[in-house]
């Protein structure tokens, strides 16, 4: 794979050290901004759900379809953006996406109806797919190897900070302006993105023909599954129907792509160990962690008696720890066993979730702050270890794939994490469900924490082996 510096002159060592500064730092910058928009966008449209319901005259439960339509695209297109920006250009296709997701935020602000905000939303989760799915792989282009953990720890300290700040600003804008300017203030940003996004690498692609029929059967597994998912407690006939239809779209998916040397789902990635245990590991920390993030304002505010903004301020310590624990983990993962701080992180989270379930707190909320503390640190200690760990055991132009399965992973943790929120509600009491949901997130990152040991075991047994 060759590059060439924004100028257009060929850069032949930047496939191997890196780009060279500041050439560097301008990529940084502008993936991170793309990531920065992306992110920020999802968390800020679940605050104002109640306004956009009101503006627009539907009903609580018809506007979630707002965030649903952006999860659905987002998880149906990251897999083949991913094998797109390895066929035609990381390049290329991320900064489609950036364009892709600018132009729909226009279309957002000015939809005049929920179909059509809903549409719009859809076309922006697929530009978002454009960029999440190859953020990390210019990262890994870009970077020289010595640096890439405290790039990726970086990455993670733009993602938990967005996610934090997402409903604060959201509500900053609600209490100036209308609904439409919560979409309106991407334009500028993105245009921003886009004069940065002239400083990315101009990678060559493979010229791999994606296959369309494959494209149709990924959609087929996620779009069913996400919906399913929604549905599963309110009409479980329709939701396990789609379920099925979503399994049996995954099973041609895989028969179709098995024999292919670089398939639209990773299976050559996952068949090597290494990976496959930081994908296995990620599904079972981002579940944890989502469980406990939708259990601890119900717990905040039924169980502690908090209103809506002292349960925001208990909860703002976890994305702060997170993002500061990003970095540090970044740095310390180019010198230490990834695994035993997948661990290690593993365990903190545990700990934190634990506490905050079983810790007597005698209706004092002040209580919770150090399990908030230990819950963020945890997850930032283990999400960039991970992170870089599936990244290199990725060959070099796999990259894309890596990054797209990164998400992917994510997303289906998060999504069985809310899943398991939503059973809990259903069918334990409204003053139980969140400790026990806290409790059965301490309990999936333990069991994230031990499948990380695994590459440890692996590693040793090979020194054995050699």
């Amino acid at each position: 794979m060759k590059a060439s510096t924004a100028d257009g002159k060929e850069d032949p060592d930047a496939a191997e050290d890196g780009l060279p500064t500041p050439q560097r730092h301008y990529v940084v910058a502008a993936v991170l901004a793309a990531v920065v928009l992306v992110v920020l966008d999802g968390a800020i449209a679940n605050v104002a759900l109640p306004t956009m319901a009101a503006a627009l005259r539907v009903s609580s439960s018809q506007s979630i379809w707002v965030v649903t339509a952006y999860q659905m695209a987002l998880v149906m297109t990251l897999l083949p953006a991913a094998a797109l920006g390895e066929s035609r250009g990381y390049r290329r296709v991320f900064i489609a996406g950036v364009v892709v997701f600018t132009a729909a935020s226009a279309l957002c602000a000015l939809s005049p109806s929920l179909p059509w905000l809903v549409a719009a939303r859809f076309v922006q989760g697929i530009g978002g797919a454009g960029v999440m799915a190859l953020a990390v792989a210019l990262l890994r282009f870009a970077t020289p190897l010595r640096l890439l953990g405290a790039v990726l720890g970086w990455n993670a300290l733009v993602i938990a900070l967005s996610a934090a700040a997402g409903p604060t600003i959201g509500a900053a804008i609600l209490s100036v302006a209308t609904w439409p300017w919560l979409f309106a203030v991407n334009l500028p940003v993105g245009a921003v993105v886009l004069l940065a996004a002239r400083a990315l690498p101009r990678t060559g692609g493979t010229g791999r023909r994606i296959d369309g029929l494959s494209v149709l059967l990924n959609a087929g597994t996620f779009a069913p599954l996400v919906v399913g998912v929604d549905l599963l407690v309110t009409r479980p006939a329709l939701a396990t129907g789609l379920l099925a239809a979503a399994a049996l779209s995954l099973t041609a998916l895989i028969r179709r792509e098995l024999p292919r040397t670089a398939p639209l789902i990773p299976l050559d990635l996952l068949r090597d160990g290494s990976f496959r245990i930081s994908v296995m590991a990620s599904i079972c920390c981002f579940a944890g962690q989502m469980a406990g993030m939708v259990a601890l304002p119900f717990y905040l505010h039924h169980g502690l008696g908090q209103d809506a903004f002292m349960t925001g301020l208990f909860m703002t310590p976890w994305p702060l720890a997170t993002a500061i624990a990003g970095p540090v983990s970044g740095r310390i993962a180019d010198r230490v066993s990834s695994a035993w701080l997948c661990a290690a992180g593993g365990a903190c989270l545990a700990v934190g979730l634990a506490g905050a379930a079983l810790w007597p707190l005698q209706g004092n909320p002040l209580l919770l702050i150090p399990f908030t503390i230990a819950s963020g640190l945890g997850f930032g200690f283990f999400q960039t270890p991970n992170n870089r760990n599936m990244l290199l055991s990725a060959p070099r132009a796999r990259s894309g794939a890596a990054g797209g399965m990164q998400g992917t992973a994510r997303l289906a943790g998060q999504t069985a994490g809310s899943v398991i929120m939503t059973l809990l509600f259903t069918l334990a009491p409204a003053d139980t469900a969140p400790r026990a949901g806290l409790a059965i997130g301490a309990v999936l990152a333990v069991l994230a924490a031990a499948v990380s040991t695994l590459r440890a075991g692996r590693r040793v047994a090979e020194k054995v082996a050699a």
